[in-house]
């Protein structure tokens, strides 16, 4: 099991200690993406007219924004993969199809020249004899 340990941190300008178990540079990945959506926010003159709890309410309401976008985003794309399994499977079975046709048809063509062989053979043979029929 992971250890939980303390890093500290700079968010909004103040230092404070995270405790967590994960590892530091994950820690400071997600400080660094709430200062930038800080950042994002206060380059907007209302929002720094705002006070620090309805900043603060934007800045998690835009966080939110970001993360219900990620999710749909997430759940478009499993959607897409699963059509794309499916359309992978489907040309598979067309594949499999294909090829047990494929097989099909080539054993009637080694049978077909069997019978040509076979009837050249016959054909052949007749010849010699209205040859020989001839003859006599």
């Amino acid at each position: 099991m992971a250890e939980k340990h303390d890093i500290p941190v700079v968010l909004n300008d103040r230092v404070y200690t995270l405790s967590g178990y994960d590892n530091d540079e994950y820690i400071q990945s997600v400080v660094n993406y709430i200062n930038g959506k800080l950042s994002e926010c206060k380059t907007n003159e209302s929002f720094r007219r705002l006070s620090k709890e309805h900043q603060n309410m934007l800045v998690a309401l835009n966080v939110a924004d970001d993360y219900f976008k990620a999710k749909n985003q997430a759940s478009n794309l499993s959607e897409e993969d699963n059509e794309k399994e499916k359309q992978l499977y489907d040309l598979r079975h067309e594949m499999i199809e294909a090829q047990i046709k494929h097989e099909s048809d080539m054993r009637l063509v080694e049978e077909y020249k069997e019978q040509v062989n076979a009837l050249q053979r016959k054909l052949i043979q007749l010849e010699a004899e209205k040859t020989r029929n001839e003859k006599n």
